[in-house]
Protein backbone atom coordinates (compact mmCIF):
# COMPACT_ATOMS: atom_id res chain seq x y z
CA UNK A 1 0.00 0.00 0.00
CA UNK A 2 1.31 3.44 -0.94
CA UNK A 3 2.37 5.65 1.94
CA UNK A 4 0.17 8.69 2.51
CA UNK A 5 2.22 11.84 3.09
CA UNK A 6 1.77 14.13 6.08
CA UNK A 7 0.36 16.91 3.91
CA UNK A 8 -2.33 14.60 2.53
CA UNK A 9 -3.12 13.22 5.99
CA UNK A 10 -3.63 16.75 7.32
CA UNK A 11 -5.96 17.61 4.42
CA UNK A 12 -8.03 14.47 4.88
CA UNK A 13 -8.50 15.29 8.56
CA UNK A 14 -9.77 18.77 7.76
CA UNK A 15 -12.95 17.86 5.90
CA UNK A 16 -15.63 15.20 5.50
CA UNK A 17 -15.20 13.53 2.05
CA UNK A 18 -18.87 12.44 2.11
CA UNK A 19 -20.25 15.92 2.80
CA UNK A 20 -22.27 17.39 -0.09
CA UNK A 21 -21.50 21.09 -0.47
CA UNK A 22 -23.07 23.99 -2.26
CA UNK A 23 -20.78 25.35 -5.01
CA UNK A 24 -19.60 28.30 -2.88
CA UNK A 25 -18.51 26.03 -0.05
CA UNK A 26 -16.85 23.59 -2.45
CA UNK A 27 -14.78 26.33 -4.07
CA UNK A 28 -13.63 27.65 -0.69
CA UNK A 29 -12.71 24.16 0.51
CA UNK A 30 -10.86 23.29 -2.69
CA UNK A 31 -8.79 26.48 -2.47
CA UNK A 32 -7.98 25.75 1.17
CA UNK A 33 -6.76 22.25 0.34
CA UNK A 34 -4.61 23.41 -2.58
CA UNK A 35 -1.45 24.02 -0.61
CA UNK A 36 1.20 22.40 -2.81
CA UNK A 37 4.37 24.33 -3.69
CA UNK A 38 2.98 25.34 -7.10
CA UNK A 39 -0.18 26.97 -8.37
CA UNK A 40 -2.52 24.01 -8.69
CA UNK A 41 -5.19 23.75 -11.37
CA UNK A 42 -8.77 23.50 -10.12
CA UNK A 43 -10.93 21.03 -12.07
CA UNK A 44 -14.60 20.11 -12.06
CA UNK A 45 -16.00 16.68 -12.93
CA UNK A 46 -19.65 16.07 -13.81
CA UNK A 47 -20.87 12.44 -13.82
CA UNK A 48 -23.93 12.38 -16.04
CA UNK A 49 -26.79 9.94 -16.46
CA UNK A 50 -26.17 9.41 -20.17
CA UNK A 51 -25.07 6.52 -22.37
CA UNK A 52 -22.42 7.81 -24.76
CA UNK A 53 -22.65 4.61 -26.81
CA UNK A 54 -25.64 6.29 -28.44
CA UNK A 55 -24.91 9.13 -30.86
CA UNK A 56 -27.84 11.20 -29.53
CA UNK A 57 -26.40 11.12 -26.00
CA UNK A 58 -22.87 12.25 -26.80
CA UNK A 59 -21.94 15.63 -25.38
CA UNK A 60 -19.11 17.71 -26.76
CA UNK A 61 -18.44 21.40 -27.12
CA UNK A 62 -16.46 24.39 -25.91
CA UNK A 63 -17.03 27.37 -23.67
CA UNK A 64 -15.07 30.55 -22.97
CA UNK A 65 -14.61 30.96 -19.23
CA UNK A 66 -15.17 34.58 -18.12
CA UNK A 67 -11.99 34.60 -16.02
CA UNK A 68 -9.82 32.35 -18.18
CA UNK A 69 -7.97 29.26 -17.00
CA UNK A 70 -4.75 30.86 -15.82
CA UNK A 71 -2.89 29.31 -18.71
CA UNK A 72 -2.22 30.51 -22.26
CA UNK A 73 -2.24 27.68 -24.78
CA UNK A 74 -0.20 27.53 -27.98
CA UNK A 75 -2.28 27.53 -31.16
CA UNK A 76 -1.57 26.03 -34.57
CA UNK A 77 -3.70 27.27 -37.47
CA UNK A 78 -4.02 25.40 -40.75
CA UNK A 79 -4.71 28.17 -43.27
CA UNK A 80 -3.53 29.68 -46.54
CA UNK A 81 -3.35 33.11 -48.11
CA UNK A 82 -5.40 35.86 -46.49
CA UNK A 83 -6.58 33.59 -43.67
CA UNK A 84 -2.98 32.65 -42.87
CA UNK A 85 -2.09 36.36 -42.61
CA UNK A 86 -5.16 36.91 -40.44
CA UNK A 87 -4.11 34.08 -38.11
CA UNK A 88 -0.60 35.49 -37.74
CA UNK A 89 -1.93 38.96 -36.91
CA UNK A 90 -4.34 37.42 -34.37
CA UNK A 91 -1.49 35.83 -32.44
CA UNK A 92 -1.36 32.23 -33.66
CA UNK A 93 1.84 30.54 -32.56
CA UNK A 94 2.15 28.45 -35.73
CA UNK A 95 0.53 28.91 -39.15
CA UNK A 96 0.80 26.77 -42.25
CA UNK A 97 -0.74 24.14 -44.48
CA UNK A 98 1.13 21.33 -46.25
CA UNK A 99 4.35 22.28 -44.46
CA UNK A 100 2.72 21.86 -41.03
CA UNK A 101 1.06 18.61 -42.07
CA UNK A 102 4.45 17.18 -43.09
CA UNK A 103 5.98 18.41 -39.84
CA UNK A 104 3.32 16.63 -37.76
CA UNK A 105 3.66 13.48 -39.83
CA UNK A 106 7.34 13.65 -38.89
CA UNK A 107 6.49 13.51 -35.19
CA UNK A 108 6.14 17.18 -34.18
CA UNK A 109 3.40 18.08 -31.68
CA UNK A 110 4.60 21.40 -30.28
CA UNK A 111 1.13 22.94 -29.93
CA UNK A 112 -1.89 22.55 -27.65
CA UNK A 113 -4.83 23.51 -29.87
CA UNK A 114 -5.28 23.21 -33.63
CA UNK A 115 -7.59 25.39 -35.73
CA UNK A 116 -8.31 24.88 -39.43
CA UNK A 117 -10.23 26.69 -42.12
CA UNK A 118 -12.93 24.45 -43.67
CA UNK A 119 -11.26 24.43 -47.10
CA UNK A 120 -8.18 22.72 -45.63
CA UNK A 121 -9.95 19.97 -43.72
CA UNK A 122 -9.46 17.62 -46.67
CA UNK A 123 -5.72 17.90 -46.09
CA UNK A 124 -5.89 18.02 -42.29
CA UNK A 125 -8.02 14.87 -42.35
CA UNK A 126 -4.87 12.93 -43.23
CA UNK A 127 -3.71 13.59 -39.68
CA UNK A 128 -6.77 12.01 -38.05
CA UNK A 129 -4.91 9.01 -36.68
CA UNK A 130 -2.18 11.25 -35.26
CA UNK A 131 -4.23 14.15 -33.89
CA UNK A 132 -7.42 12.29 -32.94
CA UNK A 133 -5.99 10.18 -30.07
CA UNK A 134 -4.32 13.29 -28.63
CA UNK A 135 -7.52 15.33 -28.75
CA UNK A 136 -5.92 17.80 -31.16
CA UNK A 137 -8.06 17.28 -34.26
CA UNK A 138 -9.96 20.45 -35.31
CA UNK A 139 -13.70 20.00 -34.92
CA UNK A 140 -16.66 22.20 -35.87
CA UNK A 141 -18.41 21.34 -32.57
CA UNK A 142 -15.63 23.05 -30.61
CA UNK A 143 -15.32 26.01 -32.97
CA UNK A 144 -11.90 24.99 -34.26
CA UNK A 145 -13.01 24.50 -37.87
CA UNK A 146 -13.89 28.00 -39.01
CA UNK A 147 -13.05 30.78 -41.43
CA UNK A 148 -13.16 33.24 -38.52
CA UNK A 149 -9.68 32.27 -37.37
CA UNK A 150 -9.09 35.56 -35.54
CA UNK A 151 -12.07 34.99 -33.29
CA UNK A 152 -11.13 31.34 -32.69
CA UNK A 153 -7.61 32.33 -31.65
CA UNK A 154 -8.85 35.14 -29.39
CA UNK A 155 -11.26 32.79 -27.61
CA UNK A 156 -8.62 30.09 -27.10
CA UNK A 157 -6.11 32.60 -25.75
CA UNK A 158 -8.81 34.09 -23.48
CA UNK A 159 -9.55 30.76 -21.80
CA UNK A 160 -11.72 28.66 -24.07
CA UNK A 161 -12.23 25.19 -22.61
CA UNK A 162 -13.25 22.14 -24.61
CA UNK A 163 -15.38 19.52 -22.86
CA UNK A 164 -16.47 16.04 -23.82
CA UNK A 165 -18.29 13.27 -21.99
CA UNK A 166 -16.08 10.17 -21.84
CA UNK A 167 -17.24 6.55 -22.11
CA UNK A 168 -18.42 6.64 -18.49
CA UNK A 169 -20.46 9.79 -19.09
CA UNK A 170 -18.05 12.03 -17.15
CA UNK A 171 -17.03 15.53 -18.22
CA UNK A 172 -13.73 16.87 -16.84
CA UNK A 173 -12.84 20.55 -17.26
CA UNK A 174 -10.43 23.05 -15.67
CA UNK A 175 -11.99 26.16 -14.15
CA UNK A 176 -8.85 28.07 -13.19
CA UNK A 177 -5.94 28.13 -10.79
CA UNK A 178 -5.93 27.83 -7.01
CA UNK A 179 -4.53 31.36 -6.87
CA UNK A 180 -7.75 32.74 -8.39
CA UNK A 181 -10.11 34.58 -6.07
CA UNK A 182 -13.05 32.46 -4.93
CA UNK A 183 -15.43 34.72 -6.85
CA UNK A 184 -13.58 34.12 -10.13
CA UNK A 185 -13.46 30.35 -9.66
CA UNK A 186 -17.14 30.31 -8.78
CA UNK A 187 -18.04 32.37 -11.85
CA UNK A 188 -16.06 30.01 -14.09
CA UNK A 189 -17.67 27.01 -12.44
CA UNK A 190 -21.19 28.38 -12.91
CA UNK A 191 -20.46 29.14 -16.55
CA UNK A 192 -19.55 25.57 -17.39
CA UNK A 193 -22.25 24.13 -15.11
CA UNK A 194 -24.89 26.05 -17.06
CA UNK A 195 -23.42 24.83 -20.36
CA UNK A 196 -23.55 21.22 -19.17
CA UNK A 197 -27.17 21.68 -18.10
CA UNK A 198 -28.15 23.11 -21.50
CA UNK A 199 -26.40 20.19 -23.24
CA UNK A 200 -28.76 17.63 -21.67
CA UNK A 201 -29.87 15.22 -24.41
CA UNK A 202 -33.61 15.13 -24.96
CA UNK A 203 -33.55 11.33 -24.73
CA UNK A 204 -31.71 11.22 -21.38
CA UNK A 205 -33.86 9.57 -18.72
CA UNK A 206 -33.74 9.73 -14.93
CA UNK A 207 -31.34 11.95 -12.98
CA UNK A 208 -29.14 13.84 -15.43
CA UNK A 209 -26.39 15.09 -13.09
CA UNK A 210 -25.49 12.20 -10.80
CA UNK A 211 -22.47 13.74 -9.07
CA UNK A 212 -20.24 16.80 -9.22
CA UNK A 213 -16.78 17.15 -7.69
CA UNK A 214 -14.17 19.88 -7.47
CA UNK A 215 -10.51 19.12 -6.94
CA UNK A 216 -7.11 20.71 -7.31
CA UNK A 217 -4.09 19.03 -8.88
CA UNK A 218 -2.78 17.66 -5.58
CA UNK A 219 -5.91 17.96 -3.48
CA UNK A 220 -8.78 15.58 -2.69
CA UNK A 221 -12.18 15.70 -4.37
CA UNK A 222 -14.82 17.90 -2.77
CA UNK A 223 -18.39 16.80 -3.53
CA UNK A 224 -21.06 19.23 -4.64
CA UNK A 225 -24.72 18.41 -4.04
CA UNK A 226 -25.92 17.34 -7.53
CA UNK A 227 -29.39 18.72 -6.73
CA UNK A 228 -27.91 22.14 -6.00
CA UNK A 229 -24.98 22.25 -8.40
CA UNK A 230 -26.41 25.33 -10.13
CA UNK A 231 -27.30 27.12 -6.90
Amino acid sequence: MAKVGKRTQDILKSYDPLHLCDPEEAVAMTKKNANAKFDETVEVAFRLGIDTRHADQQIRGAVVLPNGTGKTRSVLVFAKGEKANEAEKAGADFVGAEDMIQKIQGGWFGFEVAVATPDLMGLVGRLGKLLGPKGLMPNPKTGTVTFDVARAIAEIKAGKVEYRADKAGIIHAPIGKASFAEEKLLENYKTIAEVVMRAKPAVAKGQYVKSVTLSSTMGPAVKINPLRYLA
